[in-house]
């Protein structure tokens, strides 16, 4: 998907990338491989040309940081067929609204890490987890995770391409929080923490710091465990609907490979 994005293009916005496609220039190269393109002078086919060109260089040297500030966050869902393997699925959990982060979950490449406060959650060591990790994929994310972690680790190095399955739902008629989302996706929870949520995993947090108890904190992780994994198949699942609303396998002869066991590249 994103060697068939133009949307870093100065002037480019969703419905002249539409026409590029309908036109046949379907990917970076067809783009430089075209002479004239309508609508485009040549001065600005020539600077458009430098800045693909540009992206090419960064993507075969499998730099995401480059397209991650020239793209729009809503749209750094672009990202996620080629960084998937480099992918961590995020969820915290706090003491309250905007209060001290208790748990950090992060869950990539198969494997689960869960940081506590007061134990193993530090910056540094939260900092080591993300610094292997490309892509961060949240629900809600942006209005609450990063903003936690940025106030509370002020030099957290949180520079990674950011998908927030919130909006992205949002912008395929997906409404409520992630609970209702998942049901809606049909990805079930289990028994043991069915029906919890954020007032539940305060409380647990609480039962923890205060009288010690070691059912609750393992509660609280199981929940924040879900949070985390669940993140996973309904990344996929909104990824294949925002490429599919987006139109760009219309314009295609072939089928594309698909999504699950990819490693890199896209179209």
């Amino acid at each position: 998907m994103i060697a068939s994005t133009f949307l870093f293009l100065p002037g480019i916005a969703a419905v002249r990338e539409r026409q590029l496609w309908s036109s046949g220039i379907l990917t970076w190269q067809t783009f430089l491989e075209t002479c004239r393109i309508p609508r485009v002078s040549g001065t600005w086919k020539t600077h458009y040309d430098e800045l693909v060109k540009a992206a090419q260089e960064q993507y075969e040297r499998d730099n995401p940081r480059w397209f991650a500030p020239r793209l729009k966050t809503r749209e750094h869902w672009r990202l996620y067929e080629w960084l998937r393997p480099r992918t961590v699925f995020l969820d915290i959990e706090t003491a309250g609204p905007f209060g001290d982060v208790t748990v950090v979950g992060l869950f990539g490449q198969g494997r689960m890490v869960q940081l506590v406060r007061g134990e193993t959650l530090t910056e540094a060591r939260l900092g080591e987890h993300l610094s292997q990790y490309d892509l961060l994929v949240t629900f809600n994310g942006a209005g609450f995770d990063l903003p936690c972690l940025r106030s509370q680790f002020p030099r957290l190095p949180l520079d990674h391409a950011h998908l927030d399955l919130r909006f992205a739902g949002r912008a395929l008629q997906w409404r409520g929080g992630l609970k209702q989302v998942e049901r809606q996706a049909g990805i079930e929870r289990p028994a043991g923490i069915d029906g919890l949520d954020g007032w539940d995993a305060v409380r647990l947090w609480n039962q923890w710091r205060r009288g010690h108890d070691p059912a609750a904190l393992e509660r609280l992780l199981a929940y924040n465990a879900a949070d985390c994994i669940n993140l996973e198949p309904l990344a996929d699942l909104l990824y294949s609907g925002l490429r599919e609303r987006c139109g760009l396998d219309g314009f295609f002869n072939h089928e594309r490979p698909a999504l699950l066991g990819a490693t890199s590249g896209g179209l």
